[in-house]
């Protein structure tokens, strides 16, 4: 049971779990996981880690279909610039290993952005907090949970 699970399950909101065998041959995770469970890569979520300001983190959490726009995830969070944060850092800040790093249940709490494209759907799913799992969960169930803002941030 991951921290992410345990924050959905404490929450009461309903949610799915979707287990599938994960390939540690895999480059992309998020479009492994969007095969496997045979849902649109737009629907899928990821969850990355970025630096603003110097060093603090932020999340931006984009389609498996997109990549994050630095330029608007900055706009977003008003700060001039933002960086991908090293993989080590995101691992440390969310408690996760890359590929497993969830919205949910993080270390510590970072502040957050949502692509707008998640209200293209009722449900999307994201990382449950390891590889080869994922949490089908409402997007204004998770947009209460997260507290993330909404923006466009992917491209």
């Amino acid at each position: 049971m991951t921290p992410a699970i345990r924050t959905v399950q404490k929450s009461k909101i309903p949610f799915k779990i979707h287990e599938y065998a994960h390939d540690p041959n895999a480059k992309a995770y998020g479009e492994e996981a969007a095969q496997a469970l045979g849902v649109d890569t737009q629907q899928v979520f990821k969850t990355l880690i970025v630096e603003i300001s110097g060093k603090q983190l932020a999340v931006g959490i984009i389609p498996v279909s997109k990549q994050l726009d630095l330029k608007a995830f900055a706009a977003a969070m008003n700060v001039k610039k933002a960086i991908m944060a090293q993989g080590q850092d995101a691992e440390r800040a969310t408690g996760y290993v890359l590929g497993g790093i969830s919205p949910l249940g993080q270390k510590r709490r970072l502040p957050m952005i949502l692509d707008e494209s998640a209200h293209d759907f009722q449900n999307i799913f994201v990382s449950a907090g390891k590889r080869g799992l994922q949490i089908e969960i409402g997007v204004e169930a998770l947009l209460g949970l997260i507290r993330a803002k909404i923006a466009s941030i992917g491209r």
